[in-house]
């Protein structure tokens, strides 16, 4: 709970944010939001251990320049946000950057392999299976942690999404070292993980619950009205899903055609032309356009 004298800090910080404004009924009704909203993460930031005073000025820091949107240069979604934008703890950054250090020194050592050789196939296996480990590290911990959109989610749940993600990296861990020249039993050796951690992945997405929070939500109601063109038009949902179907059909035939000729180090081209054609195909058909 926000202690009186904790919501006097809040009061006292906003006028100063707010000394040298020209008051207006809008301006002030802007104000009294900003107040509220201010209140509200003050509480979160005591939640968190910050004492009252040290409650109220970090609320107020992230909030950012009130001058900025008063003068109207910013929508009121970015008010919202700045509002309550959360900062990464530095622990988690930190954390975050020693992983992506060590997944990248693994990639770094696969790539060096493939291109260079003089890697053994043992060091081959260490890197790969290292890169499988971080990227799952790094999205458990990522999923662990409150953004300024979402709730946290809880501990063992972002761990089975970790898992899942590093199980399958593992699992294509083991078919890349087939490929470069390991036993066939290294295939059938990764069939089990990737199976399960897409098992876990599957099973996990299916049961998510909303993590957004509550300003999320109600922006995302005020904004229901302007739909998608997939809600508005089914047959272009209809036609989406054929070009989707012809699209990846064509980049699977591609990757197919190319790791029988060229070779697989230039086969994955194929798969990246698919995504660039989706994300076309989204930006064209998604969005219902103004006439």
């Amino acid at each position: 709970m926000t202690k009186p004298n904790d919501t006097a800090d809040v009061h006292r910080l906003l006028d100063e944010a707010f000394a040298g404004i020209e008051m207006t009924p809008e301006r002030q009704d802007l104000k009294e939001e900003v107040r509220a909203n201010l209140v509200a993460r003050t509480a979160e930031l005591q939640a968190e251990g910050l004492s009252g005073g040290a409650a109220a000025r970090r609320a107020v820091e992230e909030f950012g320049d009130i001058h900025t949107i008063v003068d109207g240069t910013e929508p009121s979604a970015y008010v919202a946000n700045a509002l309550l934008r959360v900062r990464p703890r530095p622990a988690f950054v930190l954390r975050t950057v020693i992983l992506s250090v060590v997944g990248v020194t693994g990639l770094a050592v696969l790539a060096l392999a493939a291109t260079a050789g003089g890697v053994p196939l043992a060091g081959e296996a260490v890197a790969a299976f290292v890169v499988a480990l971080a990227s799952g590290a790094i999205t458990a911990d990522a999923l662990c942690q409150e953004t300024t959109s979402n709730h946290p989610m809880p501990t063992g749940r972002a761990a089975g999404y970790g898992a899942g993600a590093a199980l399958t990296l593992a699992g294509l861990a083991c078919g890349w070292l087939y490929l470069r020249g390991a036993d066939l039993a290294w295939v059938f050796a990764g069939a089990a993980p990737a199976v399960s951690g897409i098992g876990i992945l599957s099973y996990l997405g299916a049961t998510q619950t909303n993590r957004h929070k509550q300003w999320v939500m109600r922006m995302a109601e005020s904004h229901a009205a302007v739909g998608d063109r997939f809600t508005e038009d089914p047959s272009a949902a209809a036609r989406f899903g054929i070009y989707t179907l012809v699209i990846w059909l064509v980049a699977i035939a591609v990757f197919v055609l190319l790791t029988l000729t060229v070779g697989w180090l230039w086969s994955w081209l194929s798969i990246v032309g698919g995504l660039v054609a989706m994300m076309i195909l989204v930006a064209r058909m998604l969005f219902v356009t103004e006439s």
